[in-house]
């Protein structure tokens, strides 16, 4: 018999918990997992590879922060499904879906964490301990994450650590005279990479300082940052107050990541918090040597001197001092990117991203061996 699974996450964004929910809801056995996607806000660009897999897709349409029409209209829906599981993940999601799984008498309620989240206030960690007291479990993809919510008053117990999963790459072997003409790049020119949202969580008011002092001290680097959101005005208003285009370059969200990134020369990661970044996976699957800053999340990744170079938060020098560093010993760059490269195969597959769920899922319903 079938466990009955509905996965609840506030949108299908172009976000990391987007993609590890999607990857989950994929992969899962279809002949041992029944999967609905619940939508609690809107629709985002990744429902597409749900519904191309015949999962079902629910937006519930939540219009404000407390909106109980949306909490109704999800109960309703969850009554419908008779799910034997809920599964949330993030905020809002572990907020109306947890309340609406207790309401609707779900047998086995689990949220998910998937950041250490300093952003938020005494109310949030109020909410999240009174739904931690309903909830069979949680699950994190770093013990970082359980660390973080331990120390604000929830049972550590209650965690499940899986680490992120990553597709094997689908690059489609472009060369390196496309991928810099992609970018605008000059060919002769050694590329740096960061990819995320442009919002404060990511610094990279930092990383075009570093990418400043790289370039005053070689001339021949340009930063190439992927991404878009909020921030991006302001940005390109500070590095044209710092820097040049051809030192740091904005060229916004892209779909062709997994092609450019086997032709980065280094990848910067400047984040002040994470959870485990998918960015950071993808670029170590490259087997592109990464930079990263010294937090919790970063650690679970990049182990300082073997997988990559660990640098103190908001040290810009630091950042840029590694760079050159890396850039003028080639021998030792390409060990730490051969390192990066096979810890990710051999611990962050999808396959064991996606087996863990299924057998905790299995172990919280009694279904071991089913």
């Amino acid at each position: 018999m079938k466990l009955r699974l509905a996965l609840i996450i506030p949108t299908m964004d172009q976000g990391g918990a987007e993609k590890q929910l999607a990857l989950l809801a994929i992969h899962l056995p279809k002949d041992q997992f029944d999967v609905h996607v619940f939508l609690l806000t809107r629709d985002g660009p990744r429902s597409e590879t749900l519904r191309q897999a015949n999962i079902p897709v629910t937006v519930i349409g939540k219009q404000f922060k407390a909106d109980p029409t949306a909490l109704l209209r999800l109960k309703r829906k969850l009554v419908e499904f008779s799910p034997d599981i809920v599964h949330t993940w993030l905020f809002a999601a572990n907020s109306f879906g947890r309340a609406a799984a207790c309401w609707a008498k779900v047998p086995t309620v689990i949220a998910s964490e998937r950041c250490v989240d300093p952003w938020k206030s005494w109310w949030h960690f109020v909410i999240d301990r009174y739904f931690a007291k309903r909830s069979t479990a949680i699950t994190t993809n770093s013990p970082a994450v359980r660390e973080f919510y331990a120390a604000h008053g929830i049972d550590g117990e209650l965690f499940h650590v899986i680490p992120n999963g990553i597709p094997a790459p689908t690059s489609s072997g472009i060369s390196r005279e496309e991928a810099f003409g992609r970018l605008g790049v000059a060919n002769e020119r050694k590329l740096l990479i960061s990819v995320g949202r442009l919002w404060p969580q990511k610094r990279y008011r930092d990383l075009i300082w570093a990418a400043e002092l790289v370039a005053c001290t070689r001339d021949d680097t340009t930063l190439v940052i992927i991404g878009d959101g909020p921030q991006k005005a302001d940005l390109l208003r500070f590095r044209d107050s710092v820097t040049i285009p051809k030192h740091v370059a904005f060229v916004g969200q892209r779909n062709d990541v997994a092609d450019l990134l086997p032709h980065a020369d280094m990848f910067w990661i400047g984040s002040e918090y994470e959870g485990q970044s998918n960015a950071v996976i993808e670029a170590m699957q490259a087997g592109v040597p990464v930079i990263a800053t010294d937090i919790p999340g970063n650690r679970d990744l990049v182990i300082d001197g073997v997988t990559g170079r660990l640098v103190p938060l908001g040290d810009r020098a630091a950042m840029a001092r590694e760079t050159l560093d890396l850039l003028a010993n080639a021998e030792v760059a390409n060990n730490l990117a051969d390192a990066a490269k096979n810890r990710i195969a051999t611990e962050f597959s999808v396959r064991q991203m996606v087996d863990s769920h299924a057998d905790l899922y299995r172990e919280l319903t009694g279904h071991i061996g089913n």
